[in-house]
């Protein structure tokens, strides 16, 4: 009789159910596994042999094949070991009860230990999901896999252990967390917005962009403080939600990045590529195709700094992300989808020298050399960039008054939260969180101007050749300064202010 045992397999976010069919012939010692497995799944063999003979178990003396089915889906990695292990011990009746609704994921090494494996988050969920009940898998993954509220999650240390269980004579640790628990938690910032000094109208483009989840670009010379800014602007965002966290946590534990001691991604990323980053770096891919820079940086910042020093076709990439917040990957023989949904801070000099404009030092550069250090950003992906504003030189007095302190990123936040409060109860029934996420319908009915705001935009139009996406991008930043004012309408003051961070004396 085929024993069947229950595991699970991901595909980029996605998990699947594996059933795991084991059966024994009369035939030469030897192991089959056979359903479409990579190196990884057929170096197996080896893994089982010596785990189970190691743990005092016998290991079969005839043909043991091993069926991963459906066999038309690619497995990869060694979260099959277990499952694996545990049907060639049921079948040799070692194991004497495998509960039903269970499944089973870990990695095995040659002694007989249960080794931790990366994506247990989305495999845990998309199995509770599936009708799973309980679900045993690696001690050191039980934290991660807490989380989960329609599943019971075991963890065991070692084969043994879990025999001993499933032969009613012993217990695996359990364990069980809440959320909650691990949010609103007050972070210590490396940087506070009191530590930087001057740049009032900067930090409050940084405020806007923070309330509706907007896109900068900040240009100025060299030590105006850009980058400072940048890494003080996750000290004014708000606190992660619970659905927010959750899905951070999947693409990390997915990607590998998350820390079996810290199992939940309880603040938001802050992302910052080096400009030598390929373009597969940024989006995501690759031969196993995993998520890039954009997804890692999902609902929290991806930095910039100097950014026409990316290569361009590695800056273009960007472009239809930040319009969809999510980002489609396809291949020959497969087709996956990683959410991207971050806001966007870019850094850059005004010219090659960094000095054009500047009132202390006088620019080197020629209009060619600058005409084309700045072609490097092309004109739809600076359309898709909210605020575009100038971070001047500090003056001496700025500089040298050192008891002055500005006000602190706890102050500013307090103002982000109200605002992004105003946006969830308005967006509740729509799908969405913030403002920059609202697309061309609900734009129109949830950002009405009146009179004079729409004979200001009618001449900014006009005047400045605006294209149909820098229109709706205006009217979104304007519900988000309103929004900051506590304010049920646009009015022609937001527009301005708005129409004054686009970035129209072209940056």
């Amino acid at each position: 009789m085929v024993v069947k045992i229950t595991t699970a397999t991901l595909c980029a976010l996605d998990a699947f159910k594996i059933d795991v069919e084991v059966d024994v012939t009369n035939s030469l010692p030897q192991v089959a596994i056979i359903g479409l497995g990579d190196t990884a799944i057929t170096e197996a063999k080896e893994r089982l042999r010596l785990a189970i003979k190691n743990s005092s178990f016998e290991f079969p003396q005839t043909k043991v094949v091993i069926n991963l089915a459906p066999a038309d889906i690619k497995k990869e990695g060694t979260s099959y070991d277990l499952a694996m292990a545990v049907g060639i011990l049921a079948k040799e009746n070692i194991i004497k009860n495998i509960p039903k609704d269970t499944a089973f994921l870990g990695e095995l090494s040659l002694d007989g230990s249960i080794r931790p494996i990366s994506g247990i988050l989305p495999i845990v969920c998309a199995l509770g999901d599936l009708g799973i009940k309980k679900v045993i898998l690696p001690y050191q993954n039980l934290k991660e896999a807490s989380f989960v509220e329609n599943i019971e999650s075991l963890g065991a240390k070692n084969l043994c252990e879990l025999v001993h269980f499933l032969n009613n004579q012993g217990d695996l640790h359990s364990l069980k967390q809440k959320i909650d628990d691990f949010l609103n938690i007050e972070d210590n910032f490396e940087i506070d917005f009191k530590h930087v000094k001057g740049q009032k109208s900067a930090k409050y483009a940084l405020e806007i962009a923070a309330a509706g989840a907007h896109n900068i670009l900040m240009c100025g010379a060299p030590g105006s403080g850009k980058t400072m800014l940048s890494k003080a602007f996750v000290s004014i965002l708000p606190p992660l939600e619970k659905s927010e966290a959750i899905e951070l946590t999947k693409i990390y534990s997915a990607s590998g990045l998350l820390d079996f001691d810290k199992p939940l991604i309880a603040k938001r990323p802050f992302r910052s590529p080096h400009h030598s980053a390929s373009a597969v770096g940024i989006i995501g891919g690759g031969a196993k195709v995993s998520p890039g820079e954009i997804t890692l940086a999902h609902r929290g910042v991806l930095f910039l700094d100097e950014m026409v020093e990316f290569p361009r076709h590695v800056l273009e990439v960007l472009r239809q992300p930040l319009e969809d917040g999510e980002v489609t990957i396809s291949r020959a023989n497969k087709s996956v989808k990683f959410p991207a949904n971050f806001i966007l801070i870019g850094a850059m000099n005004p010219c090659p020298c960094g000095f054009l404009g500047d009132t202390k030092k006088q620019c080197i550069c020629s209009d060619y050399q600058i005409k084309r250090y700045r072609s490097r950003l092309s004109g739809p992906l600076l359309d898709r960039i909210d605020l575009q504003i100038e971070v001047p030189r500090l003056n001496e007095d700025e500089l040298i008054n050192i008891k002055e302190e500005s006000e602190s990123s706890s102050e500013i936040r307090k103002r982000v939260v109200a605002a992004r409060k105003i946006q969830l109860e308005r967006y509740k029934d729509d799908g969405i969180l913030t403002n920059s996420e609202l697309n061309a319908k609900l734009v129109k009915k949830y950002c009405k101007i009146d009179e004079d705001s729409k004979n200001m935009l009618k001449f900014a139009i006009s005047k400045f050749n605006l294209s149909a996406r820098s229109y709706e991008r205006i009217l979104k930043l304007s519900r988000t300064i309103a929004d900051l004012k506590n304010q049920k309408d646009i009015q022609a003051q937001d527009i301005a202010q708005a129409l004054q961070f686009r970035g129209l004396s072209e940056i």
